[in-house]
């Protein structure tokens, strides 16, 4: 074997290696000896395939097997020429060429390390702000968002008329060509009024009934409607509307702070603290959000220069157009798939954005063991189990959805970086 490891630059390496093939055929020749002493063949005892049958029946995996073998003896012998620690290598090396040439296989391929990062005073990085500012009246609308949520629906004493938002209790009785039919009736059923519970019409219809009053309406089922039969189909309803009832929040006194702060001696100037609080916290989140957390990526970005390891950057470039690539149309798709031309000027296109995803990536991770800033296990369960209940679903199959599609580095990775550049902001003391 020759071999010449060429450094591009502080995270790259180009490595240059020419590799006799009688030594790939000797090393098929022991792995077809060793896997002809475990495999089991029709025709032949355990342990006694011969050497030739296993060639015949696995020579591509096995020469496969072979190659890889020989390129981590490469990389190997690469590693200590250049004096890099493994540890400190990233991603899997990028072939630009493997190649049969005479009795030799050649080989070039990229390696990358993990990029150094003198750090220094950082304190700039994270922009002023000013704390935002609560008014008087968005903590009253606040206590009343509070108070709705302890609302109960209680029967209207006034002779008033039907309106949104109300809840209807009412019989009714749906009738399709002269006969009634399935979940088409139902009596004493509470709707509230504007829920979009019930199909297109409906609703709108009982809007204006008064208590006792009964009333024929039409209305036409969805054509995608899931019930065959009712699809597309004109329907009347024979309604009779019972009750009405409408949700009364309670006062907003010491009684509803107790409720709301689940504290027994809770009153309402504490209520109104705590409403304070969950909209100054809403501001500031929106206000990181949308301008603080941009600021401090854009600074890193700016005030940090380092070489980038390549193989990232083409994994990131890679992410970014399959990205793209869910916005474009089937004939745009097509397009670039069939000219290498487009598909280069599309990967060019998302570089810049890509580098600087790597970068700032690797600057957060150093400003965060810096920091003695972490992520456990935990936490990150924490967070999906969270997301899986606000969106309805199972917490357990989310968590294997993340692992499967290796999604959790990312998680980790968003994690860390609100978690350092909250502390940059002091924001955790404002919250304390």
């Amino acid at each position: 074997m020759t071999l010449n490891v060429e450094q591009l630059d502080n995270s790259n390496y180009k490595i240059t290696a020419t590799i006799e093939s009688s030594d790939i055929t000797s090393k098929l020749d022991k792995l077809a000896k060793e896997a002809s002493k475990t495999i089991k063949v029709d025709g032949f005892r355990k342990g006694k395939v011969p050497v030739g049958v296993v060639k015949k029946m696995y020579g591509d995996k096995l020469l496969q097997d072979a190659e890889g073998e020989a390129v981590r003896e490469v990389l190997d012998a690469a590693y200590k020429e250049a004096k890099i620690a493994p540890i400190n290598v990233i991603g899997n090396p990028t072939f630009e060429k493997f190649e049969d040439k005479d009795d030799t296989k050649e080989m070039e391929l990229i390696i990358s390390v993990k990029p150094q990062i003198d750090l220094g005073d950082y304190s700039d990085v994270a922009p002023e702000f000013e704390k935002p500012e609560i008014s008087d009246d968005e903590i009253k609308e606040e206590l009343d968002n509070i108070a709705s949520r302890f609302a109960k629906a209680k029967s209207i004493e006034d002779d008033r008329s039907l309106q949104n938002e109300d809840i209807a209790v009412f019989d009714f009785k749906g009738i399709l060509d002269g006969e009634t039919f399935e979940g088409g009736s139902a009596k004493n059923f509470e709707l509230k009024i504007g829920s979009n519970q019930f199909i297109p019409g409906f609703e709108e219809q009982m809007v204006g009934m008064k208590k006792g009053e009964e009333k024929t309406i039409k209305v036409t089922f969805p054509k995608d409607y899931q019930a065959a039969n009712l699809a597309d189909k004109e329907v009347d309803f024979e309604l009779k509307l019972h009750d009405i009832k409408a949700d009364i929040k309670p006062e907003i006194d010491d009684e509803l702070a107790k409720k709301a702060l689940s504290k027994e001696d809770a009153n309402l100037e504490e209520l109104n603290a705590h409403a304070k609080n969950l909209l100054e916290n809403n501001k500031i989140r929106k206000l990181y959000e949308d301008e603080l957390k941009p600021k401090i990526l854009e600074n890193l970005v700016e005030k940090y220069q380092f070489d980038l390891p390549k193989n990232i950057v083409e994994q990131e470039i890679d992410n970014l157009v399959n990205q793209k690539a869910q916005t474009l149309s089937k004939e745009e798709i097509e397009e670039i798939k069939n000219s290498e031309e487009k598909l280069n000027e599309l990967r060019e296109s998302v570089r810049e954005d890509a580098q600087n995803a790597v970068k700032a990536t690797f600057i957060v991770d150093a400003m965060a063991q810096a920091e003695k800033i972490e992520v456990s296990d935990g936490e990150i369960s924490q967070v999906l189990y969270y997301e899986a209940l606000m969106n309805g679903q199972d917490p357990q199959k989310l968590m294997e959805h993340y692992q499967s599609n290796n999604l959790i580095p990312i998680v980790k990775m968003g994690m860390l970086e609100d978690k350092l550049f909250t502390k940059l902001l002091k924001l955790d003391e404002e919250e304390k």
